[in-house]
């Protein structure tokens, strides 16, 4: 099959990709409105995009042309929260995706616990293994629908003491949250551990020694 993709509607192409592009990590972002309303809400167009300074990104799209609860209150704030699910919570970041006016609070209405950061205003969840703490750097526009890519600089990383070893997580016992097409999710299957590669000169990858 060949599929033409600037044949799509906008919907398709979302189907297509969200199909191809797995597994997903997720975002749980919880953000806070000049008002003090906390909102909480998960992204799965979610990466790294520096380690010095750490910077992470999130790709927000728009709902029937209407900016996201998110979106606006980061732009009023610039400082958002990025919180790490495992997957004992994938039922409430299932149900944190749906669209709450924008007065009513997620956390409130899911009965989601928070608790204060230390550098920024908007609160990180208390369950949560991992969250970081982010101001805002950046955001660029993207395509035809309003999408705009939200990129912030980790300030305040937390970790549960269970999961940090020797600077590394243990991403094993952490068990993350992914999503993959439709409202499916899904975990860590089988790690499979390989040895370093180093590049030939004649491009073959061997083991190194």
């Amino acid at each position: 099959m060949k599929i033409n993709a600037s044949a799509l509607s906008p919907q398709e192409c979302y189907r297509l990709i969200s199909g191809i592009v797995v597994p997903r990590p997720i975002a749980w972002m919880t953000t806070q409105s000049p008002s003090g309303v906390v909102n909480l809400a998960p992204f799965s167009c979610f990466t790294f995009v520096s380690n010095s300074p750490l910077m992470v990104g999130v790709n927000i799209g728009r709902k029937g042309g209407r900016e996201k609860d998110t979106a606006r209150n980061i732009r009023a704030l610039d400082q958002f929260v990025i919180n790490i699910a495992d997957w004992s919570m994938v039922e409430a970041v299932h149900a944190s995706a749906v669209e709450y006016e924008a007065h009513e609070s997620e956390v409130e209405r899911l009965g989601i616990t928070v608790t204060p950061s230390d550098t920024v205003t908007p609160p990180r969840l208390a369950m949560a293994p991992i969250s970081l703490e982010c101001r805002l750097h950046s955001i660029t526009a993207y395509g035809d629908t309003g999408a705009e890519f939200f990129v912030g600089q980790v300030g305040r990383v937390h970790i549960a003491d269970s999961l940090y070893r020797d600077g590394r997580i243990d991403t094993r016992a952490l068990q993350p949250v992914c999503r993959i097409a439709g409202a499916n999710y899904a975990t860590l299957g089988e790690i499979r551990e390989l040895k370093p590669v180093a590049q030939t000169p004649k491009g073959v990858i061997e083991p190194r020694s």
